[in-house]
């Protein structure tokens, strides 16, 4: 037939739009300059999914007592949440600051995703919990931007996570992508159409599935949503939508000054975080 001459160009054409999908949303991965400064802290590798390698910093409590992961957001690495470190010390927690894969000293994978970020978070708290001056029964998780979007993830899924601080997250990650799509340009239909089911069917998760607007929903620890009233980058009304799908008493909503990076912001309402995480940590803290 004379139109089968069009098949291999058609796939070859296929297969670069594929491409350049997954290279375009390839986070850049920023290697730590800095270490945790003033803080007992000491460099460790952990395994995670597809038996790859996460770096964090742990950095132990001067007491037995609660430990809480810390995540960045897309694009980010440990040293972008050192700002939370020295607050979140002094008032007794131990920390374990990791890098997700794909980003900044861990292993690469195939690609990075909310789900894979959450799977990192799911290794940090098993790690935290072999740990002999962490309280396996006090952990909790601290997640930025996609970080927490993936910490919500994570604590819709594991018991074992007692308490939840959410930074900047997004609503629905479809959304977040469209905004991304319009600043680049790129109409809905067909393009950005395809790309959304593309990163679906990669990911291995319908996007409804995995948004913090439903994942709260399911979530019976305490969260706590932080957002910032200036974020250009998620609406603060994300954060509103977030609460408003709660189904748990246990969920409460700080709003702050600040965009959606700035943790000078956060650093000033640090007192209101530790009292929530002391709080939801029960009468004693989660201290041993």
């Amino acid at each position: 037939m004379p139109w089968l001459w069009l098949l291999p160009l058609l796939g070859a054409a296929w297969f670069g739009l594929n491409f350049a999908i997954r290279r375009g949303l390839t986070a850049a991965r920023v290697l730590e300059t800095a270490e945790p400064a003033g803080l007992p802290w000491r460099e460790v590798a952990l395994p995670t999914a597809n038996g790859k390698q996460l770096f964090a910093w742990f950095i132990p409590a001067d007491q037995p007592g609660p430990a809480l992961v810390v995540m960045h957001g897309w694009g980010g690495n440990a040293e972008m949440m050192l700002p939370l470190a020295a607050p979140l010390h002094a008032a007794g927690y131990a920390l374990l600051l990791l890098d997700a894969r794909c980003h900044g000293r861990s292993d690469g994978d195939t690609f990075a995703s909310l789900p894979r970020f959450a799977e990192d978070i799911e290794a940090g708290l098993r790690w935290l919990a072999k740990q002999p001056t962490v309280n396996p029964q006090a952990l909790g998780v601290i997640g930025h931007s996609v970080g927490a979007g993936a910490a919500l993830l994570a604590a819709s899924r594991l018991s074992s996570i007692r308490v939840v601080v959410s930074l900047a997250a997004f609503a629905h990650p479809a959304r977040m992508m469209r905004r991304w799509l319009a600043a680049k340009r790129i109409p809905h239909w067909p393009l950005g159409a395809y790309i959304l089911a593309y990163v679906q069917r990669v990911i291995g998760y319908r996007f409804d599935a995995i948004a913090p607007c439903n994942t709260i929903a399911r979530i019976a620890c305490p969260v706590l949503i932080v957002h910032g009233e200036a974020d250009e980058t998620v609406p603060v009304s994300e954060a509103r939508e977030i609460y408003a799908a709660r189904r748990s008493e246990q969920v409460e909503l700080l709003l702050i000054p600040g965009s959606h990076d700035d943790y000078g912001d956060i650093g000033l309402q640090m007192a209101t975080v530790c009292d929530f995480l002391q709080r939801s940590f029960g009468p004693d803290g989660g201290r041993t």
